[in-house]
């Protein structure tokens, strides 16, 4: 007892003393004096983890003897990834295996012969931009407090304003190209009937808006945020190929019409997720032209095609559109997430949809023009910094740079496309017009089979056992799926500049390989 009163006494003491020698101010028995952060320790730590991120991430990226995944069980990872947050904190060595833990069993979706995904690679100056980004950690929405980031912001979009073919216009990064067609549909609808921003839905008539039946599902999922809807939406049939059928369109624009609902948009898709369809962009602009609605094209998938001087013509009719999603981080590879809305009105219509006018941060008063506080065009309020990366990596390789991807990426689904046709055992769904490669592989024991029902069903079996066997492997990773009727078939896509003719060998033959017993 007398032991721990004197502790109690020296505690005190030596407390006393240094609230003295230090004159610390103590408010709700807190020392306010000097940081609390140990600056030396935690620079080392960075250096340390730069060190990991280098040598098992970046210098890692383009070796095909790396596995593309650890497959492990959710439970399992668990255990292994000790998830568990404490009261106290842990030390510096055990954080970085952490780091070296979580970059083991991560998809790195940077390695050659990831396939899985609308996004892949490295592009090593983009990811140099997300490093300094992350270092000044900005919020995009003053010029006081992000001046760099919002003028490159302004001349990236100008840029693609440009390539779009459109003489002015707006435009705005988002998080997510899901995100941007909720923008331009929302937007479409405020055109429409301004007064619905602050008199809300109620009086108004029945919207319907048109979308491809392969559109994105996030034209669904826009059409439930807004309130519009999924019932209003009218899903126009498309061709074999996976294009609208713009004949289908203005049946359905008429339907909706006679119903008494107010068609406002039409939703076109340029690059769509499964075929790589684009849909007839000129033909689809005349029936909007003829009926006043607002064509909005997702081309966040296609829309880096148009760099290339050989395939923008994928694109043809791009002009007439009134909004466009498009995404550099998919094709251009700027990274996760790299997604503009661009608008062909100039007259502010993007931010008087979406201002508030919050008085503690858009001020009309400062000191500077007060155009480049530009964030009140935005549903948000911080926003990531996210067209620094597509322009630093612009400004190293330079358009022609931009442009060799795309080429080189089609030529590789090309080349891929004409080695599946000569192989036994593997079938083309359809002849592809963009970077999506879709084909079935036919094990050795259906191939002499009555093509029935019996068949297909059997074949629908054959992608998911052959997917499981290469992740449990970790030699690549390639997406399946059943569409429109059509059972289980590969989807591969090619984007990486990391990816060769040789991984696009090894492509066909690892399936095989997979396979062989099937």
């Amino acid at each position: 007892m007398k032991l721990a009163s004197n502790k109690a006494i020296l505690i005190g003491v030596c407390k006393q003393e240094m609230l003295q020698k230090k004159n610390a101010v103590l408010v709700d028995g807190v020392i306010l004096n000097g940081p609390i952060m140990d600056s030396k320790a935690g620079e080392k730590f960075v250096e340390e983890a730069c060190k990991i991120i280098m040598e098992e991430v970046v210098q890692k990226a383009d070796d095909v003897t790396e596995k593309v995944c650890e497959w492990q069980a959710p439970e399992k990872l668990k255990q292994i990834l000790d998830l568990e947050m404490r009261d106290t904190g842990e030390c510096h060595q055990k954080i970085l295996q952490l780091c070296r833990d979580v970059i083991k069993y991560s998809v790195k979706t940077n390695h050659p012969r990831f396939f899985n995904q609308l996004y892949a690679g490295i592009d090593y100056y983009s990811l140099v931009a997300r490093f300094i980004t992350e270092a000044l950690n900005p919020s995009v929405y003053t010029y006081e407090v992000s001046p760099v980031f919002l003028l490159v912001e302004e001349a990236v979009i100008k840029k693609m304003i440009e390539f779009i073919g459109w003489e002015e216009g707006d435009g705005i990064f988002n998080p997510g190209g899901s995100i941007s067609n909720m923008y331009a549909m929302n937007l479409a609808r405020y055109r429409f009937c301004p007064e619905i921003k602050e008199k809300g839905l109620s009086g108004l008539p029945r919207l319907v808006l048109f979308a491809s039946e392969e559109c994105h599902y996030s034209m669904k999922k826009a059409a439930s945020f807004l309130g519009i809807g999924t019932e209003n939406v009218y899903f126009i049939k498309t061709d074999e190929r996976g294009k609208m059928i713009p004949e289908e369109l203005e049946k359905q624009v008429q339907r909706a019409r006679k119903e008494g609902s107010a068609p406002f948009l039409v939703c076109a898709t340029a690059g769509t997720t499964v075929l790589g369809a684009f849909d007839p962009l000129d033909k689809i602009a005349d029936i909007c032209e003829k009926h006043g609605l607002w064509l909005h094209v997702d081309a966040s998938w296609g829309g880096s095609a148009l760099i290339s001087r050989k395939h923008r013509r994928l694109l043809h009719g791009i002009h007439r559109a009134d909004s466009v999603a498009w995404n550099p981080h998919k094709m251009l590879l700027a990274g996760i997430q790299c997604c503009a809305l661009l608008v062909k009105d100039n007259s502010g219509l993007l931010k008087k949809c979406y201002s508030a006018e919050a008085a503690y941060l858009f001020q009309q008063d400062k000191f500077y023009d007060v155009s480049y506080d530009t964030g009140d065009k935005s549903i948000q309020c911080s926003r990531r910094p996210d067209a620094f990366k597509f322009w630093l990596m612009w400004k190293a390789l330079g358009t022609t740079g931009l442009e060799e991807r795309v080429n080189r990426a089609l030529a590789l689904a090309r080349y891929l496309v004409e080695e599946i046709k000569k192989r036994e055992g593997f079938q083309l769904l359809l002849e592809p017009e963009y970077a999506n490669v879709c084909f079935w592989y036919i094990p050795p024991s259906l191939r002499k089979m009555e093509d029935g029902p019996e068949f297909w069903q059997k074949l629908h079996q054959v992608a998911p056992v052959i997917k499981e066997r290469m992740m449990k492997k970790g030699s690549m990773m390639l997406g399946y799926q059943p569409h429109r009727g059509k059972v289980n078939f590969f989807r591969q896509v090619v984007i990486s500049p990391q990816v060769s003719r040789e991984d696009m060998d090894f492509l066909l033959d690892e399936i095989e390989l997979l396979a062989k017993d099937l």
